[in-house]
């Protein structure tokens, strides 16, 4: 089919008219925001308020339905704080937790939101789901690929909706992007590329161990993790760069981009896969995720390359994180901003000529946070996961991905999946990070 700038911009003009909705997540627009009926609203709690917890609970509550009626966290300052900020926004204050067990407990909460730790997804999820809750989780959807696979067995039997935080799903313009990749027009595409390069993340200077804040569980913060002195470093935000909690930049950025390359190659499971970086940026500060890494995926027809840095902002095609996909035809590349293609050349009756037409960007539309938490919603309405832009099928298969790589950076060479047996083909080594294990007295939640 040939390939015009005017289908181009027709299609993008019509996806982005029907899907302009107003951005929720400010509190200017939902302190004024009337709810539903009583009768109509959706009660949610949730568990992890600090970050992207708090996100995504303020993304929903610009849906008239949602009320959000419980917190659970282990820091109390976190509690006081998003118990006034809710209040902020609804006629109500919600209960306050510090065990999210007793959260789960309460038979009036229809959905929760689990905004911690990565460590913590796959437990909480799991008792959420046998508590009779849906659950709108963060991304990465675990920190391991056993957790992964716990956490889908546990939702197929619970028959619950559990949509993952990769929102990006939920983008109008990526949709664009992906119909032009599946099109053909690119011709055979041999390559993609998916990146991030976070300038913004500067050296974390090492510090002693010390006491917990004021008002912290710090036991409960661990949870299954190994128990260790507390250190503000592996606290809050940066728990992201230590491996018993996360996965680094690959999990943490990956996961997002990852998902949209394979969902448009329609893959799933690598080949092989091979990794090679370190601290190569920053040395000697405290965290232990490499702030440089290059990984290989194979993949039926195509390899994808992951790549991260830190400290830097010049990534691929100019962008500080994206996606290429790299075809005979041209390249569509794409990012958070929007997509663009960018035509090859060959030589024709003596002269260079484009393959296909080149196409400027086109932009990014709305608030795609609160458009992923409107999908949520509506999935729980209708009672229908099928309906879901990120499903925790979906979530596992870009989790799976970005474990695989952190597993082939682990053990420094180039590992070989076995799709039917969920393992790595004769490599006790690289098998030995599939599954964590449990401390504290918490047990892994096994797939049954």
């Amino acid at each position: 089919m040939k390939t015009t700038r005017r289908a181009f911009l027709q299609h993008a003009t019509l996806a982005a008219a029907a899907t302009g909705l107003p951005g929720w997540a400010t509190e200017a627009a939902l302190a004024g925001k009337p709810l539903a009926p009583a009768s109509e609203r959706i009660h949610f709690g949730v568990i992890g308020c600090n970050g992207m917890g708090w996100s995504n609970m303020r993304a929903h509550l610009g849906i008239p339905e949602v009320e959000c009626i419980a917190l659970a966290d282990v820091d109390q300052r976190v509690l006081d704080r998003r118990a006034a900020d809710v209040e902020a926004l609804r006629p109500n204050r919600p209960a306050l937790y510090t065990d999210y067990r007793a959260l789960l407990d309460d038979p009036d909460i229809d959905a929760v939101i689990i905004g911690t730790p990565d460590h913590w997804h796959c437990r909480m999820l799991v008792d959420a789901l046998e508590a009779g809750k849906h659950v709108y989780v963060e991304k990465p959807l675990a920190n391991s690929i056993a957790e992964c696979n716990a956490m889908v067995a546990a939702a197929r039997r619970a028959g619950k909706v559990v949509q993952v935080g990769q929102w990006q799903r939920s983008g109008p313009h990526y949709e664009q992007a992906i119909d032009v990749v599946r099109s053909g027009d690119l011709g055979q595409i041999r390559l993609v590329k998916v990146w991030a390069y976070q300038g913004w993340m500067k050296p974390i200077p090492p510090q002693p161990d010390g006491d917990p804040p004021p008002g912290v569980d710090y036991a409960m913060w661990l949870g299954p993790a190994p128990s260790r002195p507390f250190n503000p470093n592996r606290f809050h935000f940066n728990f992201r760069w230590f491996w018993d909690y996360a996965g680094g930049l690959m999990t943490d950025w990956g996961v997002h981009e990852i998902d949209i390359a394979l969902y448009a190659m329609q893959a799933t499971a690598p080949r092989s896969v091979m990794a090679s970086g370190g601290k190569f940026a920053y040395p000697d500060d405290a965290s232990e995720t490499p702030d440089t890494l290059q990984t290989v995926y194979e993949y039926d027809g195509f390899n994808m390359l992951w790549e991260h840095a830190t400290g830097i902002d010049g990534g691929n095609y100019g962008r500080t994180e994206g996606i290429a996909f790299i075809g005979n035809n041209g390249t569509l590349v794409v990012n958070r901003g929007g997509w663009e293609l960018i035509p090859e050349t060959e030589t024709r009756d003596g002269r260079r000529v484009y393959k296909m037409e080149a196409l400027p960007e086109q932009p990014r539309n709305g608030d795609y946070l609160a458009f992923h938490a409107r999908n949520f919603v509506e999935a729980m309405q209708a009672n229908d996961p099928s309906i879901l832009k990120c499903g925790i099928e979906t979530g596992s298969i870009a989790a799976i991905n970005a474990h695989m790589g952190n597993i082939a950076y682990k053990t420094g060479r180039k590992l070989y999946w076995d799709a039917a047996q969920g393992r790595f083909k004769d490599d006790e080594e690289a098998n030995a990070y599939l599954k964590p294990t449990y401390h504290n007295g918490w047990a892994f939640p096994e797939a049954g």
